[in-house]
């Protein structure tokens, strides 16, 4: 049987990098994805490539745009001889009470965090189908199960992409393929992005790390620890497996207890 293959959106650095690295590191050929297209990108996948001994190439596309995201899938699965793995991770944040939202930022978070894993599952369903065997995974959020003021765009991208996952699950099981379509819904997650965060946060509330972690961003995670990168790539490792085949339509929290509140 050909090696698996995955494409993952938004995967340069972060969440998604550490996803690309776990498939990578399990046998998969990877094709990463960002927006722009510089020499630091390529690099970042020939160095994955000699870690792991499997094709990873880097595909520069501005997602947010529905026709290049479809093109994406097509690049990928050209690229690597065919498509079995889709995570949808690319997002974005803007943080602002509703009424002062701007229409922007709006229309973008919605067009990178939910309409591009529209239009990149609609583009890889077909090939999956074709294959006999497809895995969706998308991130989305413990913000996809409830809710914080202050992010209207990012809470509703979020909660549509479940409601995305669950729908496509549906369909791709009436298949009777080896098809599933899940969603990951992390809390924190220990990333350089949040780790600027913490620095930030350190030096508004004059507090010591552990202090802001334990009294301000952690407040609604009961366990008071971030999850890892390493953690979310192990779980889509585990998706993307023949043992989660009955696994679909799910959002799996990796929260630390947040949604179950």
């Amino acid at each position: 049987m050909q090696a698996q293959t995955a494409l993952i959106t938004g995967s340069t650095s972060g969440i998604g990098l550490g996803i690309a690295e776990a498939l990578a590191a399990s046998g998969r050929a990877v094709a990463l994805n960002g927006r722009s297209d510089t020499p630091e990108n390529h690099a970042l996948a020939s160095a994955m490539s000699a870690r792991h001994g499997v094709a990873v190439v880097y595909l520069a596309a501005d997602i947010s745009e529905g026709d290049l995201a479809r093109a994406l899938v097509a690049r990928a699965a050209d690229a690597l001889g065919r498509l079995d793995i889709l995570v949808n991770n690319a997002g974005v944040q803007h943080v602002a009470p509703v009424e002062e939202f701007p229409v922007a930022k709006w229309d973008h978070i919605l067009a990178l965090n939910l309409s591009s894993a529209f239009h990149t599952s609609a583009a890889a369903i077909p090939l999956m189908k074709a294959n006999g065997f497809g895995r969706i995974i998308n991130v989305s959020s413990a913000h996809g199960l409830t809710a914080s003021p202050y992010k209207s765009a990012y809470v509703s991208a979020k909660h549509g992409l479940v409601g995305l996952t669950k729908t496509v699950a549906l369909e791709m099981a009436e298949t009777r393929l080896d098809l599933t379509c899940n969603a990951i819904c992390p809390g924190y997650v220990l990333t350089p992005l949040v780790e600027n965060q913490i620095a930030d946060q350190m030096k508004v509330h004059k507090m010591s790390r552990e202090e802001v972690l334990e009294k301000v961003m952690l407040q609604r995670q009961p366990t008071r620890k971030m999850a890892s990168v390493e953690d979310l790539g192990a779980l889509a490792v585990f998706l993307a497996s023949p043992a989660a085949s009955q696994i679909t339509g799910a959002a799996l929290p990796v929260d630390g207890g947040w949604t179950a509140l």
